[in-house]
């Protein structure tokens, strides 16, 4: 009778461990292997939060956000990290994507901690490096700032455009005066000695944000997350977690360097300050209210080539859970 319990035990628990796998709700994101997202699900899986949450996260690893793009308009991914320019963009178009804040940390112009550049009005004669091309956002909106400077960047600096990587090694070689790139760059070259001439949270407050405002962000259909009932909530609720115990654990920074691809505990530290800062505690109405002045900066500056035919933010483009609506 033992050997019979037993195996009758065993059976159970085996059959109530398949119950709870079917019951978990399924989630499909878009992640590229080095991206602030690919940390947060990192952490998600190692504190258990997936099963706490009752979701079963599948992954889809990109090399590009371009390709979360094509993979999410095309279905094979539920959810991508992008910004809600590319979002409102969409929208104009007639897709129903929406936007969910995650992150307010930003790029800034880089230069040597002993460069005379302190602001704006320090760039013309200079050579700017932009990463990224003229229709970067982070670009777009220093010249609106310039311009009511009475700049114009394009024609009084010397403007060279490229990858991330190649500019900050350009810089580190003394060929650039400074370098306006992503803040994970900013981060590895503030370890390396530069320093943070022009922070890019201080050109959007110049151009009008109350607050540090969320450029990039959780990204999905509207129908698909109507369709899925709670599961998006408990996702965001998982994610904000993870930020959570990003924010508070050196220990967990140390576990996830290889990841991160940071070898130096200088660099590390930066990194940590610069994620914990941008993690978004303000009102979503003020996250709105302040894309909605950053977007008509940027569809003068950009045009149709970068926001499509909206020349104001589209009505639903941030998502609003069901609880805050």
């Amino acid at each position: 009778m033992v050997p019979m319990l037993g195996f009758v035990l065993a059976a159970v628990i085996t059959l109530a461990a398949q119950t709870s796998t079917m019951a978990a709700d399924r989630i499909r994101l878009a992640v590229q292997r080095t991206g602030t997202l690919a940390w947060e699900l990192d952490v998600i899986r190692m504190h258990g939060l997936d099963r706490e949450f009752d979701l079963a996260i599948e992954t889809v690893e990109l090399a590009s956000t371009e390709a979360g793009k094509i993979a999410l308009k095309g279905g094979s991914a539920d959810l991508m990290l992008s910004d809600w320019i590319w979002v409102a963009r969409e929208r104009s178009l007639g897709d129903d994507l929406v936007f969910y804040p995650s992150s307010s940390t930003l790029g800034a112009v880089m230069v040597p901690a002993d460069s005379p550049i302190r602001g704006i009005v320090d760039l013309p004669g200079k050579k700017l490096a932009v990463a990224g091309g003229p229709l970067d956002k982070s670009w777009l909106l220093l010249q609106a700032l310039a311009r009511r400077a009475g700049l114009d960047l394009k024609k009084q600096a010397t403007v060279v455009y490229g990858a991330p990587p190649l500019l900050s090694e350009k810089a580190l070689q003394g060929e650039i005066d400074a370098t306006l790139t992503f803040w994970n760059f900013c981060a590895d070259l503030e370890s390396k000695g530069y320093r943070r001439a022009i922070p890019m949270d201080h050109v959007t407050k110049g151009l009008g944000t109350k607050g540090p405002i969320a450029l990039v962000g959780y990204t999905f259909d509207r129908t698909w997350a109507a369709r899925s009932g709670s599961t998006v909530e408990r996702f965001l609720a998982a994610a904000r977690q993870a930020k959570d115990i990003l924010a508070s654990s050196e220990a967990e920074w140390q576990r996830l360097a290889p990841r991160i691809r940071v070898t130096d505990a200088n660099a590390l530290s930066i990194y940590r300050l610069r994620y914990g800062e941008g993690i978004v505690r303000r009102p979503l109405a003020e996250e709105e209210a302040d894309a909605r002045a950053l977007y008509l900066v940027l569809a003068e500056m950009g045009g149709a080539d970068l926001v499509g035919p909206a020349r104001e933010l589209p009505t639903g483009t941030f998502y609003r859970p069901p609880a805050s609506e």
